[in-house]
Order: C-alpha cells, then structure tokens, then sequence
C-alpha cells in the first residue's frame, strides 16, 4: 500500500504540469496573448506613463519573452527547486531550498498566496458544510428508497431527486435569491456575503443582551450559509441517492443476502451489516469527481451570492487575464482532484478487504 501511495504521488507531478501546461496554451493563443499590451489601459496614459508601465510589466513577468520561456519562468518560480534569482532578476545558480513564489496578482497588485489564503477558507467552509449535507441525506433517501421498493415514498422520492438534479443551479440560485431573499416575497435570509459588518463586534455564542436577542457571530454565518449551501448541494444529493438507492438494491437480491436471511438473520442486520458496506462502493467511486464539482459548482455560486471564494477570485483572474492568479487557481484545483481520487483508492481498501494495491 505504501509503494502504491508513493507511485501515486509521484504521477502528481506530471499531471499538474499537464494541466498548467495547458492552461496556460490557452491564455497565450487567447486574442491579445499574454503581453504587456493587453494588461495596460492605455485610455487615461499619457504614452510615457504606458511605455513605463509596459517596460515594468515585461521585465517583472518576462511577457516579451516567448511563451515557452514564460512558462518555464513561472514554473522555476513555484517550484520549491529551481534557480535562484538576485533583485535584477538574472539567475544566480540552482538550489534546493529556494521555496516557493506564486508570484504577485497583476490585478491587485498583491502576493498571490496572500489572496489565496483569503479566499481559500471561504470555498472550502462551503465545501465542508456541503459535502456531509450530500451524503447523509443521499444515504437516508436512497436506503429508504430501496427498502420500500415500489411504495409511495420510492416514487416520490424517485421523481422528485430526478426533478431536483434536472434544474441548473444557475437557476436554482436566481430562484432562491429571488423568493427567499427578494423584499417583494420572503426576505428570510441575507442576498449576499457569508456575515454582516455588525456580526464581526458579535460575541461568538447567540445570547440575550439588555432584553433583546443578539444572534452572534456563529448564527449569522449560518444564516447567510443556508441560501448557498441549498444551491451547491440539491444537485450531488440528488444523484447520489439515485445511485445508492440502485446499488442497495442490487446488492438485497444478491447470494450472500439470501444466504444471511436463510441463516436466520433479521432484515435490519442484513442492510446495515452486510448490503450497506458493500453499497458503498459506487458512492466512493462518485465522491473522487463530487470534490471538483462542488469547485467548479462554488464557482456559480459564488458569483450568484457575492461571496469572495476561489470561485469568484477565479472569474476575476481570467476576466482580468491575471496569469499569476489563473495558473495558480488551476495549480490549486487540479492538485485537489488528484487527492480526492487518491483518498477514494484509500477507501476502497476500508471498505472491502478484497481490494489491494501490493
């Protein structure tokens, strides 16, 4: 198992740099290219000004290099091996300890690890609320489901998580803004951010002050979750109840549940200590890709609700042909990926003892 963790991680390497690789093509045959040019607004210079500012950026991030070269120079800078540079920015010699530059945001102007660490807590604050959300609930509508094959509860169920998964979220999220947040209507819960200003002088803890009622700041980050978190999770808790349900189902009719009844063994120990386990195996196989869906998701989310996550950092970066921000926003999300499908080969081996990568 440890040589197989090892392999894996050492196939990140490759993987990312196709990745970035790729992202990377494509902002440079983008109309306009990566050139000092396209990130200068010239409407306002005067042309000395521009020519300054152009000669700043050229020199800065290399952008009157060729696109190879840009490439390998953002590459030596994040790497935590590489070639060492001095302030004129020449190459000095190699080293093994340099660390680690993602450089700095052409449009804020600011190191982009200091924005990630911002904005990072945000989306993953999201991801983590949502992803048990998704699954305790997929689990208990889709064992339901299939114990009470053919019932009312099936078929409600069944049509209703078919419903659910077939609307965009993009219109889930106008809807909910547009019903529960719209003045006109209910005005039950907040029409953007994840707090309000008067949340940040709150006690952490709801309480009762002079006679009325302060919320504090754990139930105000709540409340203005519920809106966001119902918009990233209808989608994934739809379909993975579907396919529990389908797989709980298979697993009722198979040899070793009829041959658990036959033994005398109750219904109720046969779904939960023998057919669940072996359920669950589609559900780890799913949750390798729910990971970067619900990234990519918070991306639309983010946007709708005006929350400052990766998502919305993302739109900006690529709007704003921020290279620095877009590759390492794709280094990030990618290097993710990779371990959400390396943590479901890990749960494959908890999960059914038969599995080994020796």
């Amino acid at each position: 198992m440890l040589t197989y963790l090892l392999r894996r991680l050492l196939l990140m390497i490759p993987t990312l740099l196709g990745i970035t690789i790729v992202v990377f093509t494509v902002m440079a045959l983008a109309p306009g290219g990566l050139t000092a040019q396209s990130l200068v607004g010239g409407a306002n210079m005067k042309p000395a000004e521009k020519q300054a500012l152009t000669a700043y950026y050229n020199k800065r991030y290399g952008l009157d290099q060729p696109a190879p070269l840009q490439y390998l120079r953002w590459l030596n800078n994040v790497s935590p091996v590489g070639l060492t540079q001095d302030k004129a920015g020449k190459y000095t010699g190699f080293s093994f300890t340099k660390g680690m530059d993602l450089g700095d945001s052409l449009m804020y102007g600011r190191p982009v690890s200091e924005i990630l660490a911002e904005r990072i807590p945000i989306t993953l604050l999201l991801n983590l609320v949502t992803l048990p959300l998704i699954y305790v609930i997929a689990i208990v509508v889709g064992v339901k489901a299939a114990t009470d094959r053919g019932g009312r509860f099936d078929t409600i169920s069944s049509v209703s998580m078919l419903a659910l998964w077939s609307i965009p979220t993009m219109l889930a999220g106008v809807l909910l803004l547009g019903f529960f947040a719209n003045t006109q209507y209910w005005q039950w819960f907040p029409t953007a951010g994840i707090s309000s200003r008067e949340a940040q002088d709150m006690p952490f803890l709801p309480h009762m002050l002079a006679g009325a009622w302060v919320p504090g700041y754990l139930l105000d980050r709540v409340w203005h979750l519920v809106l966001p978190v119902i918009c990233l999770s209808y989608a994934g808790f739809a379909g993975l109840a579907k396919l529990t349900r389908t797989s709980v189902l298979e697993n009722l009719q198979a040899d070793y549940a009829r041959t658990a009844r036959a033994k005398g063994l109750a219904e109720e120990d046969v779904l939960w200590k023998h057919v669940f386990r072996n359920s669950l195996l589609p559900l780890i196989t799913v949750s390798a890709g729910l990971l970067p869906s619900l990234l990519a998701g918070s991306l639309i989310v983010e946007n709708i609700f005006s929350i400052n996550g990766m998502g919305q950092l993302a739109v900006e970066a690529v709007k704003g042909r921020d290279r620095e921000l877009v590759l390492s926003i794709t280094w990030i999300s990618g290097f993710l990926t990779l371990i959400g499908y390396l943590i479901a080969d890990f749960c494959y081996t908890l999960v059914d003892p038969r599995v080994t990568y020796d």
